[in-house]
């Protein structure tokens, strides 16, 4: 049985890197479509707010957020199978890190060389964070004053904010970048120890006012009958 709790390989981090990035055919007109998640950065902010909240995320509810309008056609369970043990490994991955050796985390960032210096590019990351906030938005209001102070540097990246991180000078942006690591960190920390406060169990109920059938496809996205999949 393989280790779910293994930590992603660079050379799996690019194999679903490309997989997110090539999961949709560049011929195809999205406009005005959810376009899901489409580069490892973003992926990596959307699962670090999965693991920091205040409720418990099923794959049922946030894989669908993944793919957006477009999900995957598979060619086999195994082609499935293998990009969800990537997808729960990474998830894995950061809870660990955020439980066990907070000080170590950091968010997975793209780059970019600018005049010969490495310039971080933190919007896609914060794009994704605000994505998995969304799953559950109102328990995440729920932290008031202090959850939206936390939360600002990285919303200041953001198309929920028409990204006003960037209408600064240089030095306050990358001062306001600064305060992201530590942030995801100290909302980790908050939301944790409040987590005996939360009901963990009102999301899932919500999402399943319509009850799926046994012989219905299984709402987690695998292709197979939910009494195959998830009921089992």
């Amino acid at each position: 049985m393989e280790d779910l709790n293994h930590p992603l390989s660079e050379e799996e981090i690019e194999r679903l890197d490309q997989f997110l990035l090539n999961r949709v055919d560049d011929q195809f007109i999205t406009e005005g479509m959810d376009e899901g998640i489409f580069d490892i950065s973003t992926l990596d902010g959307f699962l670090t707010a999965i693991a920091s909240g205040p409720v418990t995320i099923p794959p049922s509810v946030w894989l669908p957020s993944i793919w957006g309008d477009f999900e995957p056609e598979w060619e086999n369970e195994e082609a499935f199978s293998e990009i969800l043990s990537l997808l729960i490994r990474h998830l894995n991955g950061i809870v660990t890190t955020l439980m066990e050796y907070p000080e170590d985390f950091e968010p997975l960032y793209l780059e970019r060389i600018v005049e010969n210096k490495t310039v971080l590019i933190v919007d896609e990351w914060c794009e994704g964070y605000h994505r998995g906030t969304e799953l559950s938005p109102d328990h995440w209001r729920s932290g008031g004053k202090e959850m939206a102070a936390l939360l600002s540097p990285i919303l200041a990246f953001t198309a929920a904010t028409d990204w006003k991180g960037h209408g600064k000078s240089y030095d306050v942006v990358e001062s306001i970048q600064l305060k992201i690591a530590p942030n995801a960190r100290q909302i980790h920390a908050y939301w944790l120890s409040r987590r005996d406060e939360i009901p963990q169990d009102e999301l899932i109920k919500k999402r399943e006012q319509t009850p799926v059938g046994r012989n219905d496809p299984c709402p987690c996205g695998s292709g197979k009958k939910y009494k195959k999949c998830c009921l089992h």
